[in-house]
């Protein structure tokens, strides 16, 4: 399309394409600590019930004899005896199976070798109110869900720049006001409206990235992102592992998006939108101050409001107004995408939630597999990397799902006690769907025109929200079998990899830019197959006449 040869003339990918690609991503890196933030902010430690106000533990025979026991020979967390028993009592003996036992009324206490303080130590979210802590992590996901929505209408009105200044100011002070918050209702209400801007953050960076670059460089623009995002979770290890007070890590993760806001001024409005919108002068603006800063202002000055006019004219006599997410669904093109992304975006999210959130329960180091987990990023993306511009997007998309989806399936009816293999199976799918995450960023990006392709992001987004919203609750399948959750975690992502193949191939192609390109896209794949028919025709026609010949 013409916009391409635009940015090509004004200098492709220069210096004003690395500047604001690298400022543009560099938040992310903290993105990605918030979205797993409450596995450390909200660990749970070893604990069992604080004994009575009035106990004599030097004359009961010390904190033991209030304490039974489970099946493993370990102090139950949640109960306590009503009066000290007489000590030995080994596992399994009557007093400590009939001892009259009763909930921690006065409390419980903690083990604070590994974690000083967590939200679940200072607001004792265990037992009865171990929900609450799931709850924290949901109304994140809600808020991002929201975000994912509001912001994402926004940024098609407003355009890229205004909202991600916006999202940096909001992220900074409701993470601070989170770090500060006096009870469970006020951080809870903070953590919300972070995931409403977090949200937000992701799906425009992307975008405002894309529109700035040329076709042939938008995967290794996927590819970054998607690094960045990795070196991210190395990032909340060490940070966690080095800041082990939760109101003190989560002020780290915080104070720097000021910095984002401060810096995010100087952000270049995308000049696609800005066509799109119909400014042709503010195009224009735009356009000659990316040359100058590429050193291309000789090519900057040859273009004028009529070069714009005449390259941009279907731009500007198709979007004589602003697409509404409600065309996502009225229109036949966009609802057959908005369908089929909607389920990937789901699968994924729902899949990869399911297993990150999760960490305490591998058996090992929560520091460990944090990093391991952050590693087996690296070797996989890159593997998408390559897919992705060699066989094309749909092909990655479809094997990064589908591989996912097997390795949860097969973990789940690998043995318990098999603890090497089953993390082994989980960092693998991890890993892949890290790189469906990357991947359909990417996808979904060009699929969309872009009157709409920020809301469409946005709408994915939210499907992606709503996978992580619901996967806590299918992990509460567990107490109907064991192994349920990893049979459901894996079978989405499998049945999702079949609906890539209803999606077109992107890859070379230029961005759509109106819902009538997304047509003709159709139109002109129909007419290049009836054109290869007709060619094999020939031949065959060819031949037959010679045969009648003969």
């Amino acid at each position: 399309m013409a916009f391409n040869d635009l940015l090509k003339q004004v200098g492709g990918v220069g210096r004003f394409q690395l500047i604001q690609v690298s400022l543009v991503v560099l938040p992310l890196l903290l993105m990605a600590s918030h979205n797993t933030l409450q596995n450390f902010t909200a660990a749970i430690p070893a604990h069992h019930c604080r004994p009575p106000a009035n106990a004599n533990l030097s004359q009961d025979g010390g904190l033991e004899a209030w304490l039974p026991r489970d099946e493993q020979g370990k102090p139950v967390s949640c109960l306590r005896f009503t009066s000290p028993k007489e000590l030995p009592f080994s596992n399994g003996t009557e007093d400590n199976i009939t001892g009259t036992t009763e909930p921690c009324v006065d409390g419980w206490i903690y083990d604070n070798s590994t974690f000083p303080s967590t939200i679940v130590t200072e607001w004792d979210l265990v037992c009865t109110h171990r929900a609450f802590r799931q709850l924290a992590q949901s109304l994140f996901m809600a808020g991002v869900l929201l975000g994912a929505m509001v912001f994402g209408y926004l940024a098609d009105r407003l355009g890229r720049r205004k909202v991600l200044i916006l999202n940096y100011l909001q992220t900074a002070v409701s993470g601070i006001c989170a770090a500060y918050a006096p009870n469970f209702s006020v951080y809870c209400a903070f953590r919300l409206l972070s995931g409403m801007s977090l949200a937000s953050i992701s799906i425009n960076c992307m975008t405002l990235n894309v529109e700035w670059m040329p076709i042939h460089t938008r995967a290794h623009v996927g590819a970054l992102v998607g690094y960045v995002y990795s070196v991210g979770q190395f990032l909340l290890a060490g940070l966690a592992y080095a800041v082990p007070q939760w109101r003190h890590l989560q002020l780290l993760v915080s104070v720097p998006f000021f910095a984002f806001f401060i810096y995010s001024w100087f952000f270049i409005e995308s000049a696609r939108w800005y066509s799109s919108s119909g400014r042709l002068d503010l195009t224009l603006k735009a356009l000659q101050k990316v040359a100058r800063i590429n050193g291309k202002q000789e090519e900057g000055t040859k273009l004028s409001m009529e070069m714009l006019r005449s390259s941009l004219q279907k731009e500007l006599t198709m979007n004589t107004k602003q697409a509404s997410a409600i065309q996502l669904l009225r229109c036949p093109s966009l609802r057959h995408l908005f369908l089929c992304l909607s389920m990937l975006w789901f699968a994924t999210s729902f899949a990869y939630y399911g297993l990150v959130m999760d960490l305490q329960g591998f058996g090992v180091s929560i520091y460990l597999i944090q990093v391991i987990f952050g590693a087996v990023d690296l070797p996989a993306k890159l593997v998408c990397f390559l897919v992705i511009n060699s066989l094309g997007r749909r092909p990655a998309q479809m094997i990064s799902l589908l591989l996912a989806g097997i390795c949860i399936l097969v973990n789940g009816v690998i043995p318990q006690e098999q603890t090497i293999v089953r993390t082994s199976l989980a960092v693998l799918g991890k890993g892949c769907l890290a790189s469906s995450f990357n991947c359909i960023f990417l996808y979904t990006g060009e699929l969309y025109p872009t009157m709409i392709r920020q809301t469409g992001l946005g709408m994915g987004s939210t499907m992606a929200r709503v996978g992580s919203i619901v996967s806590p609750l299918v992990s509460m399948t567990s107490e109907l079998y064991p192994t349920l959750p990893l049979f459901i975690y894996g079978a989405i992502p499998v049945a999702a990899s079949a609906v890539t193949a209803l999606l077109p191939e992107t890859l070379g192609e230029p961005l759509p830019d109106t819902i009538q390109d997304l047509e003709n896209r159709r139109k002109g794949k129909l007419r290049q197959q009836l054109q290869e028919q007709q060619k094999q025709m020939v031949p065959l026609q060819s031949s037959s006449q010679e045969k009648n010949g003969l």
